[in-house]
């Protein structure tokens, strides 16, 4: 019995031994951890001067609860079809609805898609006379439409500023 204990307290010796020439090797970390969260929120400024939209002030936990989501389909529900392109064509529509109302939307662009029908939802600034608004409309509406192939209709709403959509300031 005692033979028996010697050689288990040998081999733990060295194995402990072995360990403890690998430890410089190989560097354990033992900082605490920290749960932070700190995407999708606005750091405070000094002056608090930092203007906040309804959809910016809400954190992006908040979705479904104070929030909702900026591109509504039926693409991520269980067996969905079309995943990639559905994404890449918000993405496009997006990018579009920016460039071809450059400095116009003080929102986020809203993206519905109900059945076979785009729906664009945003709130612009009335900065252009209401002519070149129709024409931006029916020009946006007639080449997504092409482009996508399937019927695109624009929802905009005006504000006389962009002061108008400020929630709060940071």
């Amino acid at each position: 019995m005692a033979n028996v204990m010697l050689k288990s307290t040998l081999s733990v010796s060295q194995n402990l031994g072995q360990l403890i020439k690998i430890l410089p090797k190989r560097s354990i970390q033992t900082t605490s951890i920290a749960f932070k969260v700190t995407s999708g929120r606005y750091k405070v400024t000094r002056d608090r001067s930092k203007p906040l939209t309804y959809e910016m002030a809400n954190q992006p936990c908040m979705i479904a609860h104070r929030k909702s989501w900026n591109s509504w389909n039926t693409t991520s529900l269980y067996e969905g079809m079309r995943e990639p392109e559905t994404a890449i064509e918000d993405m496009f529509i997006r990018k579009f609805m920016t460039g071809t109302w450059h400095n116009l939307f003080v929102s986020e662009v809203i993206i519905k898609r109900q059945h076979n029908m785009i729906r664009i939802a945003g709130i612009i600034q009335q900065k252009i006379i209401p002519r070149k608004m129709y024409f931006l409309i029916g020009y946006s509406e007639e080449l997504l439409s092409y482009w996508l192939r399937c019927p695109v209709k624009l929802e905009l709403q005006t504000v006389g500023d962009q002061k108008d959509v400020v929630y709060k300031y940071v």
